[in-house]
């Protein structure tokens, strides 16, 4: 079995994610490919959506929700998650056991002996008058029947998991500062959740690992369950085998992938990139080493946003009044600081609305 190394790895991820070149995509394509993007930070997708699209503008993907073509809403992982109304009404029953279990792994000393059916079905009475609310006016309008768990662990478990939410515009529209409000997903999208299979079987799942390959391939089992959050799926896997093709990482791992998917060599040049906070090309893996290293592992999941270099995380950047500023991991080469300049003015031109395109590289860690 042909063994791929970590840079073949990297070029592949970054094949996949719109990063080796920017692609011609309309904004609705391009969140449909990546099966979505993670968004517990409202204005953190643009960034994602401009690194990777050749002529993004951010106004589309606003008039995308309130359009209700996309939506964020509770999903991979138990976090939100900007994705297409289609994913969101397919994907949705099939998460919503995770989802419970995520939450119950938070709160459930102070859930236990609420009865989560009543839970739901008194969530969806209150929510049934139309009217959006926030996580803890749900909570606090269900709390008298369930005084003792307190108005965060009812609320989150109602919104999170027993009944399908959407959180609402203005949150997550373009420049714009929002509240979460909450509104039922299949009332707000006009259409009902896709039920489960009455014949036990599981296409949705199937249908997730080839979409999850699309989208990260070659990876491994363990890494499409660290990107969706999902037990079960060895099933889903199996029944698509036939259809992938097979490799092995340097660690002996198996890894999947659909055949025709782009592996570009190895040697391929990589441009300088700037990722938003919690972007999956690099969360989207249980084994992140074909983009970052071990050291730096945690500086995704406490939301620092990254910066490419050669395909890999090599610096952090913040951008602020005008000002995108890079703090490098590691000592970067002249010709690499020259490029990350180039960008870097591009993300500050882009976030200003081309009112600044001021830089600044500190010193590294």
């Amino acid at each position: 079995m042909t063994v791929l190394g970590t840079r073949a790895l990297n070029r592949a991820t970054l094949a996949r994610q719109s990063l080796l070149d920017r692609a011609d995509l309309p904004a609705a394509d391009a969140v449909a490919h990546l099966g979505g993007l993670q968004a517990q930070e409202p204005q953190e997708p643009f960034v994602g959506l401009w690194s990777r699209l050749r002529a993004f503008d951010p106004w589309e993907l606003s008039d995308l929700l309130t359009g209700r073509r996309v939506v964020r809403t509770h999903l991979m992982r138990r976090t939100v998650h900007l994705v297409t109304a289609e994913d969101a009404l397919t994907w949705r029953a099939r998460h919503e056991p995770m989802l419970r279990q995520r939450v119950l792994g938070t709160y459930r000393r102070e859930l236990a002996g609420v009865d989560l059916a009543e839970l739901a079905a008194a969530g969806r009475a209150v929510m049934a008058d139309g009217e959006p609310r926030s996580t803890g006016e749900l909570a606090r309008a269900v709390a008298g029947r369930w005084p003792d768990p307190g108005p965060r662990p009812l609320g989150e478990m109602l919104v999170a998991a027993l009944v399908p939410m959407a959180q609402l515009p203005p949150r997550g529209l373009w420049r714009t500062k929002g509240g979460v409000r909450n509104a039922v997903l299949s009332s707000w999208l006009g259409r009902g959740i896709d039920p489960p299979a009455p014949d036990g079987s599981d296409p949705v799942g199937r249908a997730l690992v080839r979409r999850y390959l699309a989208a990260f391939g070659p990876a491994a089992s363990a890494d499409l369950r660290a990107w969706c959050g999902l037990a079960g799926l060895p099933a889903a896997v199996a029944a698509v085998r036939e259809e992938l093709v097979s490799f092995r990482d340097e660690r002996g791992r198996e890894l999947l992938d659909l055949p025709g998917a782009p592996r570009p060599d190895p040697g391929t040049p990589a441009p300088v990139r700037f990722l938003p906070a919690f972007d999956n090309a690099i969360l989207g893996y249980q084994d992140r080493s074909r983009i970052v290293d071990d050291a730096h592992r945690g500086l995704s999941v406490a939301g620092e946003r990254a910066v490419l270099v050669d395909g890999r995380v090599a610096a952090t950047w913040t951008a602020r009044d005008g000002t995108v500023t890079v703090t490098p991991l590691r000592d970067l080469s002249r010709t690499d600081r020259t490029a990350v300049a180039e960008e870097g003015r591009e993300v500050a031109l882009f976030l200003s609305d081309q009112d600044s395109d001021r830089i600044r590289i500190a010193a590294p860690l």
